[in-house]
């Protein structure tokens, strides 16, 4: 929360800010690890992305932070540090008990220009406080030099449409280089939602030719199949896409049509091709050619790509159901679908349903059956869960979102190190409990499990380790606690019969449906399925935090080589894809060094580039 400062403050924090740019300028341009580490408090936190190391690291404490710096310098050659012209002014806030600077400078490199964020510990009990110094430091490469984006000042002229006759105009081109006859993608990117969208803009921005390959039949079908009551639940100021945001006049939580309306029109605004109605059947790479060859069904004929990247982006679980096995399912006499096959339940009403899973998905099926007549409606619980109201609870992870532009939150969110995260979001779930203590009892006075993850860290960092486990209440709570819904535990069920359930102490719950809203298995297992064992092996797991505090193997580079991963929400989607397109840009130009970013550095050893995440000491006073 950013707090209230007296007018004449105001040009203190920047005075102060500005010599501390300065000062740091001076130390960056001197070469000398020690004394850039010296602008560090002892327990200082330095995170990097791609500026300094090409790839996503965390430095933790003044040693990390110069070993991190020794054998970097030289060849980044970092420089002209200046307080951000186009960001934010530095201001004077609260964090974790502690009164911070928060501010924005641009630097340059030896490739190209990057942006830093820092929280930099100010004392403002003096008139001319003495140069604060660093908590959190996160540097980021914005652009390379010669391949900057072509928007603003640098767009195209156009000349060519307006000033050329008898040729081929736009949309000859267009439908040109859409359908791929005369030339190959650089890039091949497998999925159409939010995190294939963003990442085509970001590419073709730099001049790099991508092209989509999406099963469905429009852009916007990953969202607009799905149940018939879906909503985001974050605000829309959190989700805009790059270069092009959402209307002013948008509703707070958007609903999925909408979305996908968006998405559709996201893809011709922005030029990007897409194949819809395609699918990728397989693909192999062949390391010596350094390319992949795709083969592709698209048209009623299948067709062979071939393209030096490959990419997932088919969000941060595979796509592929998760299908629990269940004692005597066979013998059930009624319906069994999974929830992604789930559209509409106005084809239950009058029926009984039994929903099993009660993550966000399970919810909100179960509401969508009661509301559209189902004669009953039980969910089926198999683990706790964790449960926090849309408002005011739900709407707190992102509230930074609020306060500043979309851009430069962005790089806050990215900022921040795993312990502070940690730290960050036990005390917002303690704040949670207390604002939903009321419903929280209630549910559990009918039976229903809740819990606040295992490190009482909520809902939000469920998310970020496992993609589920949770949900935002905007109305089954509700139901559940009122006995509208019903609740029974997985460890009572003995088995299904053909009329429904049978339970451990002989009851019955009978049935006509069973939803399986049970989530889907790990992007590994999806890459796996279409591009081999030795393939997903290689890669590992996805998502979920690695020693670093960033997701594995997400928009970054695997251990297979040219091989990326793009997926996350919305707000994720818009501020990875810019990392990831540099990568593989860099890559194409032969700039990007090798080695993956499995915590090693190009220039270090394994041994010196792994580093444990610590407990952070201080309570922040909001998440961030």
């Amino acid at each position: 929360m950013t707090v209230a400062v007296d007018a004449p403050a105001i040009p203190v924090v920047e005075r102060a800010f500005a010599r501390w740019v300065q000062e740091f300028n001076e130390a960056l341009c001197s070469g000398d690890p020690e004394r850039i580490a010296d602008h560090f408090v002892d327990d200082g936190y330095w995170r990097d992305i791609l500026s300094f190391t090409w790839g996503f690291q965390t430095f933790t404490g003044r040693q990390e932070i110069v070993g991190g710096l020794t054998g970097t310098l030289a060849q980044v050659h970092p420089r002209a540090a200046r307080v951000a012209a186009d960001r934010q002014s530095a201001k004077l806030v609260s964090r974790s008990a502690k009164r911070v600077i928060e501010g924005y400078f641009d630097f340059d490199t030896s490739i190209g220009r990057g942006t830093g964020f820092v929280r930099l510990l100010f004392n403002d009990h003096e008139a001319e406080p003495e140069t604060p110094k660093l908590w959190i430091l996160l540097t980021t490469l914005q652009e390379i030099r010669g391949f900057e984006e072509r928007i603003g000042d640098r767009r195209p002229t156009g000349n060519e449409y307006s000033m050329e006759f008898g040729g081929e105009n736009w949309l000859d081109r267009r439908k040109k280089a859409q359908k791929y006859e005369d030339h190959e993608p650089e890039v091949l990117i497998i999925g159409s939602g939010q995190a294939g969208l963003c990442l085509a803009a970001r590419l073709t921005q730099i001049g790099v030719d991508a092209l989509i390959i999406e099963r469905n039949d429009r852009v916007g079908d990953n969202w607009r199949n799905r149940y018939h009551s879906l909503t985001l639940h974050n605000e829309v100021w959190a989700n805009s896409l790059p270069y092009l945001p959402f209307p002013p006049n948008w509703p707070t939580f958007v609903p999925k049509d909408k979305l996908a309306g968006w998405l559709e029109a996201y893809a011709e605004i922005m030029e990007l091709n897409v194949w819809c109605g395609a699918e990728f059947i397989g693909g192999t790479y062949d390391g010596t050619a350094r390319l992949w060859t795709a083969r592709v069904k698209w048209s009623g004929m299948e067709r062979e790509l071939h393209a030096p990247h490959l990419v997932f982006a088919i969000g941060s679980v595979s796509g592929v159901p998760n299908i629990p096995s269940l004692p005597g399912i066979e013998d059930f006499e009624g319906d069994v679908i999974h929830s992604s096959q789930f559209s509409t339940a106005t084809k239950y009403q009058g029926t009984r349903a039994l929903v099993i899973g009660t993550g966000n998905s399970g919810h909100d099926v179960a509401q969508e059956l009661f509301s559209d007549g189902a004669a009953e409606v039980t969910l089926m619980q198999r683990s706790p869960t964790c449960v926090v109201s849309l408002e005011p609870s739900g709407t707190m992870v992102y509230e930074l979102y609020s306060t500043g532009p979309i851009e430069d939150i962005d790089l806050i969110t990215a900022s921040i190190p795993f312990p502070v995260l940690q730290d960050s979001y036990q005390w917002l779930t303690k704040r949670m409990c207390d604002l939903d203590r009321e419903l929280l009892d209630r549910l559990n006075k009918v039976g229903f499990r809740t819990d606040i993850g295992e490190d009482k860290t909520g809902f939000h960092m469920k998310y970020l380790r496992q993609g589920g486990g949770y949900y935002i209440n905007v109305g089954c709570s509700n139901l559940i606690a009122d006995g509208n819904i019903g609740v029974v535990q997985a460890h009572d069920l003995e088995t299904f019969v053909p009329s429904g359930v049978r339970f451990t102490d002989g009851s019955m719950l009978h049935a006509d449906v069973v939803v399986l809203a049970t989530g889907y298995k790990n992007v590994q297992e999806g890459i796996r399925r279409l591009l081999g064992e030795d393939v997903a092996d290689t890669i590992g797991p996805v998502w979920g935090f690695n020693d670093q505090g960033f997701m594995k193997n997400m928009w970054s580079r695997t251990h297979q080589e040219h091989f990326w991963i793009m997926g996350g929400a919305l707000n994720e989607s818009r501020l990875y894809s810019k990392f990831l397109a540099l990568q593989i840009k860099a890559d194409l130009e032969g700039i990007l060094p090798p080695g993956h970013n499995s915590g090693q550095l190009p220039h270090q050893s394994s041994s010196d580039g792994h580093h444990q995440l610590r407990s952070c000491p201080e309570r922040p006073t909001q998440l961030a």
